[in-house]
């Protein structure tokens, strides 16, 4: 009888079938993306010998170059997959390769290919001649399956071949959309934000002209002759009412190749997408989900979310919308789908990636693939999912972070946003106009100094660890470590503790206090709101703080400026600050400055008159710090003319300090961090990474 044989592969409570693509533990499959699980392949292949470095490459990656650290990247994966704390299971032999340490035990899958031996009975009835039509039945049936398995098979997308389309050095975000010819993106930092084309082959970057403050792209139409815009700057504030400091944003029109920019009618969103005839329009208005005319008419509600919606993507075939929705309280984002025929929105991938966050997504041109980004063991790439099924594969790997995925209109190229994070500390030297590096140029931002001028706390980039050492460089001390997220320490008074929040994904972003010599992180206040900007009074015995409105969308009551007092966590809330965010205390205490909703007016709270007053308006404000002597206030000016400028309290006088115009920035939330040294010189963290537009081929199997 002829038998097919295949491989099975099993090492301790794990099993490898390279047939079906799958390993399980215990029986339950563990999902892998392809180029890690062909490097466990390898290894269990090859149990117990040496694996080079060559072998790996020229089997996992035949068709593309990679360096060396995309082959330690699989290798880290699956050791983290395969280990649980116990003895190593994989050996690295320096500059040699890799090992796998457990027994491995090889079995064959039988499968007959023949019916099993008939009884006498049957075997004279298969001496009977087959009818021509059952012959030809059977035969027809045969063909069906081979075709239906063979189209199972074939029904696996795959990327290769990155290459590198833009090369500006600037900052990069998506959506990408494209006419065809040439691709657009939004670029800058928080403090500039631009429009950006390229042509689809590669080229210069040059910029689209657009009054907007901070603009980003939502969809390109069908025909490729405009596309819907939103913006994340002042602009915001014409749609804005009293009663809601979370206004949407207005939606804007730009034609091409002109550049001419109208408003779409009188809708404002989070989101919008065009249907894929052009004759409708989606868009999301906080968690609300609605489908309108083309300009934005006749609205009506399709579905409402658990969160704010983003990225909103209209089907191909038009049956569909697919979006992101974020969580304010997890700080995560996670995929959804809204069936048109249907009402309500239903969550893709479920607890595939619990630990993670999802987004940002797009479909193939033929509607079976669903090509999205994810942050998945702490990795962000592209990943692909074939509709109806629940277990994306993935389609990038390496060295660098994939995000925002564009698939080209003959599905054949994927464009994406290759990001390698990474800032050089710098001050503003004002002899020679320009920005040098301080404390050897780390990658760091929110650096405050303590009151004697001696001690320096940090946070580092992209980690987001905090750190204090001696001013010098001596002494340094980690004080957080995964998961925290910190941002924004401030060293108290007495140089102590050290006030910060933490914005790790998966809980509400919460204010600790830490000892400035180690220890665990102790919780300001026992709440799941969004605190964030803790302050220091002068004394030390209270810290001042804000919710953040982004995340918090509701009435200005509820928000506003909030003091606590840290002894016996007592809070009480700043008179007339409704709506007011992000508060700095003056050294002396006499005063708290804050940011209103709108970005654009910056109020001053004299404690003595416990009156407040307008000191900044009509301006695009930024981030702000105090002067060490309290006479001035530094901020930066965002936009168009992007700028750190200061004010003099005692008669109002404003001047330029620092022209940002081409300074480059990053950081948390695209860098918008701006800090003093103890001699009042500016500190920005200038953007020395990597943001850049790559294309792959796409392809079937």
């Amino acid at each position: 009888m002829a038998v097919s044989t295949d491989k099975i592969y099993e090492f301790g409570e794990w099993r490898l079938d390279p047939a079906e693509h799958l390993l399980s533990r215990k029986g339950s499959p563990v999902p892998l993306g392809p180029k890690v699980f062909d490097t466990l392949l390898m290894l269990v292949e090859n149990g117990g010998r040496l694996v080079t470095k060559d072998e790996f490459m020229k089997r996992v990656w035949p068709d593309s170059f990679v360096e060396d650290l995309a082959l330690t990247q699989n290798i880290s994966q699956v050791r983290k997959i395969l280990g649980n704390g116990g003895e190593p299971v994989i050996e690295t032999v320096p500059k040699k390769g890799y090992r796998l340490l457990v027994p491995v035990t090889l079995r064959e899958r039988t499968q007959s290919v023949e019916p099993a031996a008939p009884s006498r009975s049957a075997e004279a009835a298969s001496r009977l001649p087959l009818s021509r039509l059952a012959f030809f039945l059977v035969l027809g049936a045969l063909v069906v399956a081979a075709l239906i398995v063979a189209n199972r098979k074939s029904r696996s997308l795959r990327a290769s071949n990155f290459v590198q389309i833009t090369n500006d050095g600037r900052a990069k975000q998506g959506p990408i959309v494209s006419d065809g010819l040439r691709l657009y993106f939004r670029e800058g930092a928080s403090n500039h934000y631009t429009l950006a084309e390229a042509a689809v082959t590669g080229g210069e970057t040059t910029a689209l002209p657009t009054p907007l403050q901070a603009p980003y792209i939502l969809d390109m139409a069908p025909n490729r002759s405009e596309f819907l815009v939103g913006s994340s700057g002042p602009e915001t504030s014409t749609s804005a009412t009293p009663s809601n400091t979370g206004s949407m944003p207005p939606l804007w029109k730009i034609s091409l190749p002109g550049g001419a920019l109208r408003r779409a009618g009188q809708t404002a969103a989070d989101a919008a997408t065009w249907s894929p005839d052009g004759s409708e329009l989606a868009f999301v208005d906080g968690a609300v989900v609605y489908r309108a005319r083309s300009d934005g008419s006749d609205a009506k509600e399709v579905a409402r979310l658990p969160g704010t919606g983003s990225w909103l993507r209209w089907s191909p075939d038009g049956s569909r919308l697919a979006l992101t929705v974020f969580d304010k309280t997890t700080g995560q984002s996670s995929l959804w789908q809204i069936l048109l025929s249907e009402r309500g929105a239903r969550r893709l991938l479920g607890a595939w990636n619990e630990r993670g966050s999802e987004c940002c997504s797009n479909w193939t041109a033929d509607a079976k693939f669903f090509v999205f980004q994810a942050t998945y063991q702490g990795k962000t790439d592209i990943w692909a999912l074939l509709e109806n099924s629940q277990q994306p594969v993935q389609l990038t790997s390496g060295q660098i972070n994939s995000l925002a995925p564009f698939v080209s209109g003959d599905g054949k190229k994927l464009y994406v946003i290759g990001e390698q994070l990474r800032g050089e500390l710098s001050r503003y030297a004002s002899k020679a106009s320009e920005f040098v590096p301080y404390l050897s140029g780390i990658s760091a931002e929110f650096v405050d100094f303590s009151k004697n001028r001696q001690w320096v706390t940090y946070i580092t980039f992209p980690e987001q660890t905090l750190w204090r050492s001696r001013v010098d460089g001596s002494q340094r001390l980690q004080l957080t470590s995964n998961p925290v997220r910190a941002v924004f320490p401030r060293w108290s008074p007495d140089g102590k503790r050290i006030a910060f929040f933490d914005v790790a994904p998966g809980k509400p972003w919460k204010i600790y206090l830490i000892s400035s010599d180690g220890g665990m992180p102790e919780p300001l206040l026992n709440e799941s709101r969004n605190e964030m900007d803790p302050t220091w009074s002068p004394d030390g015995t209270s810290l001042a703080f804000s919710y953040f409105p982004l995340f918090d969308r509701t009435t200005p009551e509820k928000l506003g400026i909030f003091i606590v007092n840290v002894n016996n966590r007592s809070v009480q809330k700043v008179p007339g600050s409704d709506g007011l965010w992000a508060p700095h205390w003056s050294p002396d205490g006499r005063y708290l400055v804050t940011r209103s909703t709108d970005m654009l007016t910056l109020m001053l709270y004299d404690f003595k008159s416990q009156a407040w007053s307008r000191i900044v308006e009509n301006t695009y404000v930024g981030d702000m710090n105090w002067s060490s002597d309290g006479r001035y206030l530094y901020y930066s000016r965002r936009g168009s003319d992007p700028a750190i400028l200061r004010k003099r309290l005692l008669d109002g006088a404003i001047e330029q300090v620092a022209d940002l115009n081409g300074v480059r920035q990053t950081g948390f939330r695209s860098g918008f961090w701006m800090g003093l040294t103890p001699d009042d010189s500016p500190l920005v963290l200038r953007d020395i990474g990597t943001e850049e537009i790559y294309s792959l081929d796409l392809s079937t199997h």
